[in-house]
């Protein structure tokens, strides 16, 4: 049975409905339930879509639903295919049964499309099978994950958080379509040659919205219409960033910022670290270690550089606050067995970021202690969460071993300080997390690739990571530069590859400079977080003279950048564009473009071409066509539609300025 309500294309078959209706221009929402009653989760999807007015035919052997330039095809068993304005298929369910026998592939090996896998509790494990129809098509985004391949075709991928793995689920194929699946749950992408597959492993509903596009850019605003944008970036978030696992005490800090001001460097934000709490679960300073925050935030406002602090989820069972969380319903739960979450330093339980009374909780405890005191800028580690997964009927975590957290944990996590600090009045908002999921981007989400390896590989990977996260709709991102884990700043094999991310970092939408250098420093202390041992040194004056010089040069560069900087964030923030391009976002006419890996636009106006392997001196840099180049700092130029080789000694990444 096929008919039409309202806006709404329905479908009843059996148990099966399935909804296909208009959100926002040129797309179409898609969802399937064998419940009683559709579920009315918006998920990613913000609430109130443009006004559309959509076409709707209900015939005898199909029902058609066109809004704008996509088009949906629903056959009378229940078969959904999608087309764009010219009449070309751009996405086609999978199936293979008998139940209608004019279906050009129909088949006897009962394959169904929309599959509802009961599982105890009265969920379904549910799959959603798409036929792969050009085996040229590309696909990029659905976030980040810890590979080198931009283009995602033929990759089987984890919907599943995991520190340095974010699962952001939305697809941009150069077919000419976008695709977000809206569904929290953890589950699996198989984006195959044969087949294209979603899954999740627990849910009551499949939920896909749909949009057709005949630009990159026209997609990706699109789908920034309906699931939000970032804020305006402040202007601290333009200019260079200091970190390290980790400043220990007050002194520590205030001196290493006295640094860059004598020597005249260009610093907007240091970072204090975990463990500068007395304890887990006791949102503010140990005043052993740092014994005068007022005093410090005042010195550092001086010199022009904010303060972000790290703040974990984990409440030890010793803290000051656990007590009053567990009897407030304040504290996440397990199945059975004992309540112990991560056990770190402690044994901990992480703070339930689903429920709002448990975030308003936390906000105010570090209202009183971070932001009252005029820190602004929030560090939100989710504190290696690889063991929670969710009941969705009442979004609380139950816990079991070795399973991946569940999606929407950081979305929760980043609104509680959106939430206290627009509340207060702050409007620019910058949460840095670990892992995001669509719609965390208005949030103030600004994400880095987690705990990552201190080699060329890993820096390889962080490449196609920023890229897919842009077009994934998450365009505030970061990495460590020289990445996270080892690393000794004395050693010349990875002062260069430090000198390779460095350069890179500073065409990033966000410059910092992060890690856990070797060797590690003694324990400084006996109480509190100064149990946590340090990292070495990890600022620029670390790494020996040459390498110093090279810095210098490109934070001077990054500054340089700041106006222009400052626009691509006005445009991520308007509509939602990356910062990081990839080539044929800005140039999708040119074949060429959706070839190139290894470089991308920082915005419209420059190309850049990292250095990513060691010893390299020189390296190949496909030049758009129908445009002209000139070498940024140089006075060479070229016309584009050619690949030209440059040298790259160790001060220089080629980067090149779109005339």
């Amino acid at each position: 049975m096929i008919f039409s309500k309202g806006h709404r294309l329905i479908y009843h078959y059996d148990a099966e409905e399935v909804w296909i209706e208009p959100w926002g221009q040129n797309a179409l929402r898609v969802r399937a339930t064998k419940q009683h009653t559709m579920p009315l989760e918006n998920w990613a999807l913000e609430r109130t879509p443009a006004d559309t007015n959509p076409e709707i035919h209900v015939r005898e052997k199909e029902a058609s639903i066109v809004n704008g330039k996509v088009k949906a095809i629903i056959s009378s068993r229940g078969k959904i295919m999608l087309y764009n304005s010219r009449g070309e298929l751009l996405m086609e369910e999978y199936s293979r049964n008998r139940r209608d026998p004019l279906d050009p592939k129909c088949s006897a090996i009962e394959v169904e499309a929309r599959e509802f896998k009961p599982i105890p509790g009265g969920n379904y494990h549910l799959t959603l099978r798409l036929e792969s129809l050009n085996k040229n098509e590309r696909i990029y985004g659905m976030g980040q994950y810890q590979h080198e391949y931009l283009d995602l075709k033929g990759l089987d991928l984890e919907l599943a958080h995991r520190n340095s793995q974010a699962s952001v689920p939305f697809a941009l194929s150069s077919l000419g379509y976008g695709f977000l699946w809206n569904n929290p749950s953890v589950g699996r992408a198989v984006l195959g040659k044969n087949i294209t597959s979603f899954e999740a492993y627990s849910t009551k509903v499949l939920d896909y919205w749909m949009v057709a596009g005949d630009k990159p850019a026209e997609i990706e605003e699109a789908y920034a219409q309906v699931t939000g944008t970032v804020p305006m970036m402040p202007e601290y978030g333009l200019g260079f960033w200091q970190c390290k696992l980790r400043y220990q005490t007050q002194d520590e800090l205030l001196e290493v910022a006295r640094e860059y001001k004598r020597r005249e460097l260009p610093i907007d934000l240091i970072v204090i670290d975990f463990f500068h709490w007395p304890t887990q679960g006791e949102w503010k300073f140990d005043s052993t270690y740092w014994p005068d925050p007022d005093a410090m935030i005042s010195e550092l406002k001086g010199m022009g550089v904010e303060l972000m602090v790290s703040v974990w989820p984990t409440v030890d069972k010793r803290s000051e606050n656990y007590a009053e969380m567990l009897e407030g319903g304040y504290l996440i739960r397990t199945d059975r067995g004992t309540r112990t979450t991560l056990d770190f330093q402690g044994e901990t339980v992480y703070y339930d970021a689903t429920n709002p009374s448990a975030r308003s909780y936390l906000w105010q405890k570090a209202k009183s202690n971070y932001y009252d005191k005029g820190i602004r800028v929030f560090w939100l580690d989710e504190a290696e969460p690889e063991y929670a997964v969710y009941d969705f009927d009442n979004y609380r975590y139950y816990l079991g071993p070795n399973l991946a957290i569940g999606n929407i944990y950081p979305v929760c996590y980043a609104q509680t300080f959106y939430e206290g600090m627009t509340n207060a009045g702050q409007q620019n908002v910058v949460n840095l997390l670990r892992c995001a999921w669509a719609g965390s981007q208005k949030f103030g989400a600004l994400v880095w690739s987690g705990d990552i390896a201190s080699s060329w590989d890993s820096l390889r990977n962080q490449l196609a990571a920023g890229l897919n996260m842009g077009i994934a709709g998450i365009p505030w991102w970061t990495t460590d530069i020289g990445g996270f884990h080892g690393g000794d700043p004395t050693k010349e094999p990875f002062r260069e590859l430090f000198v390779r991310w460095f350069q890179w970092g500073a065409f990033c939408p966000v410059m910092r400079l992060h890690g856990d250098r070797e060797p590690r420093q003694p324990q400084h202390g006996t109480t509190g977080g100064a149990t946590c041992r340090s990292g070495a040194p990890n600022e620029v004056w670390s790494y020996g003279e040459e390498v110093y010089e090279i810095c210098k040069k490109y934070m001077r560069i990054r500054e340089e950048l700041r106006d222009y900087t400052r626009s691509l964030m006005k445009e991520a923030h308007e509509r939602g564009s990356p910062v990081m391009r990839t080539c044929f976002y800005v140039f999708p006419e040119d074949s060429q473009c959706w070839e190139m890996e290894d470089q991308y636009m920082f915005g419209d106006k420059y190309l850049v071409a990292p250095v990513l392997h060691a010893a390299q001196q020189r390296r190949k840099v496909y030049l758009p066509k129908d445009t002209k180049w000139r070498t940024y700092g140089g006075n060479t130029s070229f016309d584009g539609g050619q690949a030209v080789d440059v040298p790259c000694p160790l001060e220089t990444m080629p980067v090149f300025i779109r005339l």
